[in-house]
């Protein structure tokens, strides 16, 4: 017998997020489908594997793709952190950054594309690169080019192409295989605030201010609030770029300066500026993010990617992280 997925309480915060039709019937099964989506997400099993109580796998299924392109996980996570907002359950005084990699199954491969929009990558790649090109390019370079290989080109164009499906589907090649990374802020209760999805091998500095600007926690009234009263990440994030933001924001900066920056900076005397300092207080509880990560990759289909489309991962992850806000929300205790 499979486990209830939901209680009464959570899902009386997850039934107003889901879209009825106009017109015909309500939905008989809405419940057990969505539940079906919290079953396949949290075991990692194979769709056709799902119990009959959450009807057809491929109704569910169908279903899933729906809510994902309706917006409808993302919206739902928006709308208990708002909730929590309103019970003044949200603290932002402290907010920390940090990224996780995720192993992507052998089944995430093969992301189809449309022939034209794969025509139109390619072409723009093509382009990118012979402006990248110096000195008239590979084929005047090495004074043959493609003339003695005709093949060559056939199998440059075949990597090219297979290049631009896993970037397309936010796939990265390292040492352990195909790996997407999450990029995430976690206020200081460990709970998320913002998701971003890139490919494995994206740096974290770069998504550092991304990440920030996707915090929007809605208040009963005024504005959504986008300012955190302190930032912290370790000393991957510390770059002028993201300090600079930080102080235009009036943000406090709670992260470490990496020892050659350090270094440089003391080499320049006087120009290098003042030494960065950080309180070492708040850069103790950075620790809520890493405990974040662990709960989600508590739901094995999180902790590894099989879904080929990255909508559909994300929405998976958006699910997970409203599941951990409802947990929150409808906790008895203090």
């Amino acid at each position: 017998m499979t486990r209830a997925q939901l209680t009464d309480d959570e899902w009386g915060f997850v039934e107003p997020y889901l879209p009825v039709g106009e017109y015909g019937p309500y939905p008989e099964r809405l419940r057990q489908q969505f539940e079906g989506v919290i079953w396949k997400f949290r075991s990692g099993a194979q769709w056709r594997e799902m119990p009959d109580r959450f009807g057809a796998w491929s109704t569910v299924h169908n279903r899933l793709r729906q809510w994902r392109d309706a917006g409808v996980f993302e919206a739902l996570l928006e709308g208990v952190i708002a909730e929590a907002a309103g019970r003044g359950r949200v603290d932002m005084s402290l907010v920390s950054v940090d990224s996780t990699t995720v192993r992507a199954h052998h089944d995430a491969a093969g992301m189809r594309l449309e022939e034209d929009v794969l025509d139109a990558l390619e072409k723009a790649a093509v382009e990118a690169e012979a402006a990248r090109q110096k000195g008239g390019g590979a084929a005047v370079q090495d004074g043959h080019g493609d003339v003695g290989d005709p093949g060559r080109a056939e199998r440059r164009r075949v990597r090219r192409r297979r290049k631009l499906r896993l970037k397309a589907a936010l796939l990265g090649r390292s040492r352990g295989g195909q790996t997407s990374k999450i990029h995430l802020a976690a206020d200081r209760r460990c709970r998320p605030l913002a998701l971003i999805l890139t490919a494995g091998q994206a740096a974290d500095s770069p998504q550092f201010i991304p990440v920030l600007k996707k915090v929007r926690v809605r208040g009963p009234v005024g504005r959504p609030r986008t300012r955190p009263g302190a930032v912290a990440g370790d000393k991957a994030y510390s770059s002028r770029g993201n300090r600079a933001y930080l102080r235009k924001r009036r943000i406090k900066a709670v992260i470490p300066e990496k020892r050659d920056q350090a270094s440089n900076r003391k080499n320049k005397g006087r120009r290098g500026g003042r030494p960065v300092t950080h309180d070492a207080d708040f850069y103790k509880e950075r620790n809520t993010v890493e405990r974040l990560i662990n709960k989600l990759k508590a739901w094995r289909g999180i902790a590894t990617r099989s879904d080929k489309t990255p909508e559909s991962y994300l929405a998976g992850l958006h699910l997970r992280a409203s599941m951990i806000w409802i947990k929150d929300l409808t906790r008895t205790g203090p």
